[in-house]
């Protein structure tokens, strides 16, 4: 295991918390859901032998800081903030971007606004709803969980926002929650302490983005859509097929399904970087 160094970032409203492993071209990996930096412990480490290896906690979890707790949260300031540990850890050379989820859609901000700034951009079941067909039913999600958050508390609308992830018919729990491996369920703690801010300001604002597809389009030559290969059906899996459908592009299948760097993350690491050196 590669023991990280760790380094803070002041940033707008916020002060970051990063770490770096390796050497070599820099890859930042950006974390979704409730997860921070610890979410890629499983795979930073192999990474690390090709590349400089960057995680941190976005603004509001774990270590990194806001200035106002209660500030709301925007896909575009996050995106900046990635921006800047760009600039400060990669200055003047384009680096490659993963995203998980809701740092997915960091990335494809990213992208879309900072192109000069990457190499290759892996978007990981991205859950822009908005470029659905359906979106209005997926607003309405959001609204119930937001509602249910405001009335009755975090986990039942943990439940509500769940069960509107899930395949059609599919009333049983997702693979990756009910079987993680030991480093994983050591994360729980910290997981669980960041879950009132995801649900109540990720969620709403992130599912709520919408991307801006024909500027994505003309850059989807270093766009790689990818998602896990038992999502096929659940919603977070649905934007980035409809996008690679869209743009003619490749959709990538990873192990697992949605939290599938967690629950496979040998096999995640290694197809990720071949996903980097094609």
């Amino acid at each position: 295991m590669t023991t990280p160094t760790a380094g803070s970032l002041r940033v707008s409203g916020a002060t970051l918390h990063y770490e770096v492993r390796g050497a070599g071209p820099l890859l930042l990996l950006i974390p979704g859901g409730s997860g921070g930096a610890a979410s890629f412990d499983g795979v930073a480490g192999d990474l690390a032998a090709d590349y400089t290896v960057v995680t941190y906690d976005p603004r509001g979890m774990s270590r990194s800081a806001l200035d106002d707790p209660d500030a709301e949260q925007h896909v575009a300031e996050h995106a900046d903030d990635a921006y800047r540990l760009l600039e400060l850890l990669s200055p003047g050379e384009p680096a490659r971007v993963f995203g998980a989820s809701s740092g997915a859609i960091v990335s494809l901000h990213l992208l879309a606004t900072r192109p000069e700034r990457l190499e290759r951009v892996v978007a990981h079941e991205p859950p822009v709803v908005e470029v659905l067909p359906d979106a209005d039913e997926h607003r309405a999600l959001i609204a119930r969980v937001r509602e249910t958050f405001r009335a009755e508390g975090l986990m039942p609308a943990m439940a509500v926002f769940a069960a509107g992830l899930k395949k059609d018919g599919d009333g049983g729990e997702p693979e990756a929650e009910v079987r993680l491996p030991p480093q994983a369920a050591a994360r729980a703690e910290q997981t669980m302490a960041n879950l009132p801010y995801f649900v109540g300001r990720i969620v709403p604002a992130f599912m709520s983005y919408t991307p801006d597809v024909d500027r994505l389009e003309r850059l989807s030559d270093r766009l790689v859509l990818a998602c896990g290969q038992d999502s096929a059906g659940e919603l977070p899996y649905r934007p980035a097929a409809f996008l690679a459908e869209h743009f003619g592009t490749e959709l990538v299948h990873f192990p697992g399904g949605h939290t599938g760097l967690t629950t496979h993350p040998a096999e995640f690491a290694e197809l990720l970087r071949k996903v980097f050196h094609a």
